[in-house]
């Protein structure tokens, strides 16, 4: 497997867990999609093993364009702008209210992207989207023009430097010796190779728990897509529209589509 590296790890890990992946994305990249598809499926079978965090990516000449237009304005209420990094900025806001409403405000996100239905890296669509993510909104607005969100994101950058990121999605596994170096896996591999990796960190015969039932796998997710629902189950893509198809009918589950692309979600009663 090429792109492997090893690499130390900046900061002791703060889980009982023995793993602990950085996973670094650009949110609002196709590839990102795909990674976190794979993450998923690792996430049911494996969770027992590891935690994660996302390093959100974007372009340094760009941040530093909003930077000086923003400085000090990003809280105006009649202020909207238009800009490829606030929608990093705005998911590190969310993560000042915790892993779970970063989660939330994240999926929320990209499905906007998917589906093209808000511009995505407008400022007023991002607190529309918060206001959909069910996070405290008075707070998200304060943290998105904060300080504290704006170092949270410049802290990512920083990582990705220091670690010497080139490309996105990149994983580094640690284990929980901080001594010991971490092994960076650039780009996307098939996800017998994580499992394979994860593994070997292990350095035992890792146990696999059996993936759940299609209802508890959209009341954790609430949105996947077909392709997402394919690959956790190991099955065709027509299978899976298929089965996904059945739920629609039973009520249980609602169809969202665009040309592109066509996500199910739990459907709200």
């Amino acid at each position: 497997m090429n792109n492997v590296q090893l690499l130390s790890k900046p900061a002791p890990a703060s889980t009982t867990k023995p793993i602990e992946l950085y996973i670094f994305i650009d949110p609002l990249c196709n590839k990102a999609l795909t990674m976190q598809t794979m993450l998923r499926k690792l996430q049911l079978q494996y969770e027992h093993y590891f935690t994660w965090r996302y390093i959100l990516s974007t372009k340094l000449a760009s941040l530093n364009t909003l930077g000086r237009r923003t400085k000090g304005c990003l809280t105006g209420a009649e202020l909207d702008i238009t800009h490829p990094a606030l929608p990093s900025i705005a998911v590190k806001a969310a993560e000042l209210q915790g892993k779970r409403a970063s989660s939330r405000f994240l999926l929320k996100l990209q499905e906007h992207a998917l589906l093209k239905t808000k511009e995505v890296t407008s400022y007023s669509a991002l607190i529309e989207i918060a206001k959909e993510s069910n996070i405290d909104i008075d707070e998200f607005t304060s943290d998105f023009g904060s300080k504290e969100a704006a170092r949270a994101f410049q802290c990512d950058l920083h990582i990705m430097r220091e670690m010497e990121i080139e490309e996105v999605p990149s994983i580094v596994f640690f284990n929980e010796c901080i001594e010991d170096e971490g092994l960076k896996v650039s780009g996307m591999y098939t996800y017998e190779v994580y499992v394979q990796i994860l593994q070997e960190m292990m350095n035992e015969e890792i146990i696999c728990n059996p993936l759940p039932t299609f209802d508890e796998l959209f009341s954790r997710f609430q949105t996947l897509t077909t392709s997402d629902v394919a690959e956790i189950y190991s099955i065709s893509i027509q299978d899976a529209e298929r089965e996904l198809k059945k739920r629609m009918l039973q009520q249980k589950i609602e169809r969202l589509q665009c040309e592109e692309i066509t996500l199910w979600r739990n459907k709200i009663n």
